[in-house]
């Protein structure tokens, strides 16, 4: 499996749910993984890559949303789904407020269960490709110099080259080339692109 193919992970102790699961996926062109608890998922070697998660909310041990909160700490944000046994409703209502992508009571039908694992890989490319542009922009960020990031600071707020001049006690000329610099350095093509760049990055502009 190449480092980018979509992975599905199931998260069942029933092993024949399991297995039903993971040839349903298989059958549309998707990989599957199977972890029979949510130890042996977390102390697996996981690939670097679009996934998400078909969990059951009822194991031994911690409960399906107690590991929710788990993958949350630990930094693993593949999106879940849950199935139950069970159609219980305040269940579900708890677990999509914590942030689940749908709940499917068994035995599960595969088209809603496909459509959620189509939908949660999408949302997880998303946020994989959000997290590649924002790291992108901090490199570029990174190599600007303080006067530069001083500088941005102020351009981001709309104001002109004589108020910037003013304020960072630096001559008009001498801002127009940090201006410029900024631009290239962040690969910006227009205020309106670099504003959105340091709204990206959750860099404050200076206050007027």
């Amino acid at each position: 499996m190449s480092a980018e193919q979509a992975i599905v992970f199931v998260i069942d102790d029933d092993a024949s749910v399991r297995d039903a699961i993971a040839d349903l996926v298989r059958s549309v062109g998707l990989a599957a993984r199977c972890f029979d608890s949510p130890q042996e998922f977390l102390a697996a070697k996981r690939p670097d890559a679009p996934a998400c998660i078909v969990l059951d909310i009822r194991l031994p041990g911690p409960s399906g949303l107690e590991f929710q909160r788990t993958l949350a700490a630990s930094n693993i944000h593949a999106p879940v789904i849950f199935i139950s046994g069970h159609a219980d409703i305040a269940m579900s209502v708890r677990a999509m407020k914590s942030g689940a992508i749908e709940f499917l009571t068994k035995p599960l039908p595969e088209q809603q269960l496909l459509d959620a694992i189509h939908a949660g890989l999408e949302r997880d490319r998303a946020r994989r490709r959000e997290e590649r542009t924002v790291a992108e922009l901090r490199a570029r960020f990174d190599k600007l110099t303080p006067r530069e990031r001083q500088v941005l600071a102020l351009v981001v707020t709309g104001r002109r080259n004589k108020q910037i001049a003013a304020e960072a006690k630096l001559s008009e000329m001498t801002v127009k080339v940090h201006r410029s610099q900024i631009m290239r350095k962040m690969h910006a093509k227009s205020l309106v692109d670099l504003v959105r760049m340091t709204d990206a990055l959750g860099v404050p502009g200076e206050k007027a």
